[in-house]
């Protein structure tokens, strides 16, 4: 804690770290990290969909339903462009996004998001085909004591979560000859075990692991091209699996070896086309789901360690947007395009259609405390009842955000994060609180920027 401290006044004051209003400085930040360790410790969102990969949350003690004016913000920041979510643990919130011409990491207070602790940045002149924004995609993860980033030209480095100093970086475009994609690099690396397992997309190395705490490569798997879904591990009759949905299809990968045990083929007939949506696991079964006139693929893993088709359907086809396991039905967003979008309950026993809502537009969606939390892609933010029975609304702040917002929301110890590509916010979701109701607490001093030698 003392290097912190001491970065943090050491950059903002001219004077020497002694003097004792820069040591005012660096006492509040070693209060702020206290306090927040403290606050946030209990209920991380340290990756992509939260804690379980799933976007489902085990927390409780949520508002039932929100005021008319929304739930209480706690604050709200400008920020650069970028289609990462944010990642909490440890009493911190880690930001990855674009800055000018560098791809930023940011450290930020996540009671006090003008608070920023330390920013690790690096040059990037990504410039998209497609007319998006030139912002990461891939969704920082946190393991410990460690960001691990994945920029959106490949770029890959594990950074200390409380100074910001580079434990390693690889470069995975350069070392594994991987092409740029349609929208470049998209998929948030996985913490497996000791290994850092990584939807690479190179020619003789579709999926590969690295050691997380050296970055030293350990297996490389597949010659399948990278995709925009992000791999998700589960023991299922006591294997582990490693689901990767690369560009092709469903790979289920020994994460120990990097032995493939089973692929296959889903993708749509277009090139021009992605699969996107991370699979969902529910006990024995894995979902995936494509757009561009594909549909979705239930599968069910045999205890051996192979497959069973169960069925194939058009009835869901999510874009980029994953669905959520509930009570034996998927929760996901059908359609490719924003006006054709429709939120769907599926039946996993059968692939039939429980119900469907069509006043939402495409979005993404997490489920806590018995409701789904919905940031529509126009940026309504919105309650609704989790059942499969019927869609039920509860609240809707209507345009919090601007369109598009293709970024899940993010919740950790009761407090919601909700971005678009350049703005996020920060609302308290806790009954019985008043804290959204008061200022943002004292700005501690900025970190020191560093920057690699990429």
């Amino acid at each position: 804690m003392a290097d912190i401290n001491h970065q943090a006044a050491e950059a903002s004051c001219p004077e020497k770290f002694t003097s004792g209003n820069c040591m005012k400085r660096a006492l509040l930040v070693y209060f702020s990290w206290t306090l927040t360790s403290s606050w946030l410790g209990a209920a991380d969102w340290p990756r992509f969909l939260g804690p379980e990969g799933n976007g489902i949350s085990r927390e409780t003690g949520l508002l039932e339903r929100w005021p008319e004016e929304g739930p209480p913000r706690v604050w709200e920041i400008q920020s650069g462009e970028t289609y990462a979510a944010p990642s909490l643990a440890g009493g911190a919130l880690i930001l990855f996004h674009r800055v000018g011409a560098e791809e930023v990491v940011d450290c930020l207070n996540p009671l006090a998001g003008r608070e920023r602790r330390w920013r690790f940045s690096y040059p990037c002149d990504y410039a998209d085909d497609y007319g998006y924004n030139g912002g990461p995609r891939a969704t920082p993860a946190i393991d410990g004591n460690t960001v691990f980033t994945f920029g959106v030209q490949g770029k890959l480095h594990a950074l200390d979560l409380k100074t910001g100093d580079v434990i390693w970086k690889r470069a995975v475009d350069e070392e594994h000859r991987v092409p740029k994609n349609f929208f470049g690099t998209g998929a948030t690396p996985l913490v497996e075990g000791d290994l850092l397992i990584i939807n690479a997309g190179g020619p003789e190395a579709g999926i590969v692991a690295c050691d997380k705490k050296t970055g030293d490569w350990r297996w490389k798997a597949t010659q399948d091209g990278a995709s925009y879904a992000t791999p998700i591990a589960a023991t299922i009759h006591g294997r582990r699996h490693v689901f990767v949905f690369g560009k092709s299809g469903l790979h289920s990968i020994d994460p120990a070896s990097g032995a493939e045990r089973w692929f296959i083929h889903f993708r749509s007939r277009a090139y021009e086309s992605v699969n996107a949506a991370t699979p969902a696991v529910d006990g024995d079964r894995v979902f995936v789901s494509a757009s561009y006139r594909t549909g979705g693929l239930l599968l069910k893993i045999l205890p051996g360690g192979g497959y069973e088709e169960l069925w194939r359907s058009p009835a869901l086809s999510t874009h980029w947007s994953t669905s959520l396991c509930l009570d034996g039905c998927l929760i996901g967003f059908d359609g490719r395009h924003e006006p054709e979008g429709i939120l769907k309950c599926v039946a996993m026993e059968s692939g039939a259609v429980r119900w469907q809502e069509e006043n939402l537009g495409r979005g993404s969606m997490i489920l806590a405390d018995g409701r789904f939390i919905i940031l529509s892609e126009r940026g309504d933010l919105i309650l609704a009842a989790a059942s499969t029975r019927a869609y039920r609304e509860i609240s809707r702040l209507r345009r919090v955000l601007s369109a598009p917002c293709w970024i899940a929301p993010v919740l950790a110890s009761g407090r919601l994060y909700a971005r678009d590509e350049r703005r996020l916010i920060c609302f308290d979701l806790r009954r019985g609180t008043k804290w959204g109701e008061a200022k943002d607490p004292p700005q501690a001093s900025e970190g020191k920027k560093k920057r690699s030698q990429d």
